[in-house]
């Protein structure tokens, strides 16, 4: 800032180390004026404080409107920088063209390369641009369903064979279509794009529907556990979450956690509950895993081998499953639920591991042997044993 002013302004000299202090002679009109410059400490012109005589501040004050445009074009320019060259804006039109874009958006969309173009002097530009996006709405496709007003963000959907709705998120960069754009996907596996500078979007969108269809199953296994039984954990699972944590009923529960690639075979397995509910099925599991077909569904083969069902929400009485911890009484705690089950089967009640572990430490009866704690229930008073995580040490 410094230089630009000095070369701006050579008669105004600092007046101190901090240089926030400007003072001289600066030439108006074909006159000379006194003028002192104050900054902040931050040294932003915006906030500067001149000091100058009246006749200067009568000249200045007729530039006043003409500074606030030149303030308003600046910040507009940082909020949406300047656009790529013409050619960016032709092959990313004639792809958009391609992929086709929802009735309800043509005008917005029109809108905004008008906007666009009008920074350019070529008319024959707009008319090419104006002519793709007719033609887009001819085809009438739903491929596309959102374009920023930069053009730097594209959105694209897309349905899989069971109808579920997907969505991918294309960031373009400035040197597109030299360099891929960042892609954006709810998969529960990386999505890696095939990418040359001859490329287009047109086939990213092929490799989102290839993906698509290559993880169809993946989604069928996990649709039918969400509608078919109590999924304790994620609660609002979205569709790049492989684990699913299923109540069973008497404060027990079994996490899974299923392979995208290989949906229907055994997933991990871990049983959470008290040790006269969980031990048993553990034992059915070793039993029956003989069972296991991957033929059949990933919840069809967990029933064959476990020998129970799965009960629904609506099916499970609060005496059946307690939600809530039973030391700080909530259910979510940091994002963690009631892990941890007292074994008295008259009792069983739920505590989350760190509370359990608090309250556990405090008892002058409790003992510790390396990452387990032996202790007594706080409800009623039998003995309980804590085998502590990773999450606290």
């Amino acid at each position: 800032m410094e230089a630009s002013l000095l070369r701006q302004c050579p008669l105004l000299l600092p007046q101190n180390r901090a240089k926030t202090v400007y003072e001289g002679f600066i030439s108006v009109q074909g006159r000379d004026f006194h003028l002192r410059i104050e900054l902040p400490e931050d040294l932003q012109m915006k906030n500067a404080r001149l000091l100058c005589s009246w006749q200067l501040k009568t000249i200045l004050n007729g530039y006043h409107q003409i500074v606030q445009q030149e303030v308003a074009l600046k910040k507009k320019q940082e909020l949406c920088p300047p656009p790529p060259p013409p050619q960016f804006y032709s092959s990313l039109i004639e792809e958009i063209g391609i992929l086709g874009w929802d009735k309800e958006n043509m005008n917005a969309c029109l809108n905004v390369l008008n906007l666009k173009c009008q920074r350019f002097q070529s008319q024959s530009l707009r008319v090419v641009l104006m002519k793709h996006v007719t033609k887009s709405h001819v085809l009438n496709c739903r491929g596309l369903v959102f374009v920023d007003t930069c053009l730097s963000t594209i959105k694209l959907k897309a349905e899989d064979a069971s109808g579920r709705k997907h969505l991918i998120t294309l960031k373009l960069k400035a040197k597109y279509p030299a360099e891929s754009p960042d892609c954006f996907v709810d998969f529960p596996v990386p999505f890696s794009v095939s990418w040359t500078p001859q490329s287009s979007l047109i086939s990213i969108y092929g490799q989102f529907l290839a993906a698509l269809e290559s993880l169809k199953a993946f989604w069928d296994v996990t649709d039918e556990i969400d509608e078919k039984t109590w999924v304790l954990e994620p609660e609002k699972p979205t569709r790049s979450a492989t684990a699913r944590r299923i109540a069973l009923g008497n404060n027990a529960s079994i996490h899974i956690e299923v392979d995208p690639k290989h949906p229907t075979m055994l997933p991990e397995c871990c049983f959470l509950g008290a040790d006269h509910v969980v031990k048993p099925l553990g034992i059915k599991l070793s039993r029956n895993i003989h069972l296991w077909d991957p033929e059949n569904s990933l919840l069809q083969n967990l029933k064959d081998v476990l020998e129970i069902d799965f009960p629904a929400r609506t099916n499970l009485e609060k005496s059946d499953f307690s939600m809530d911890c039973g030391i700080c009484y909530s259910y979510q705690l940091d994002g963690a639920i009631p892990d941890q089950v007292c074994d008295n089967p008259q009792c069983a009640q739920p505590f989350h591991q760190i509370c359990l572990y608090e309250w556990l430490r405090g008892l002058l009866t409790s003992r510790q042997s390396f990452n387990i704690i032996f202790g007594e229930c706080p409800y009623c008073s039998k003995p309980i044993t804590l085998k502590m995580s990773g999450r606290k040490s």
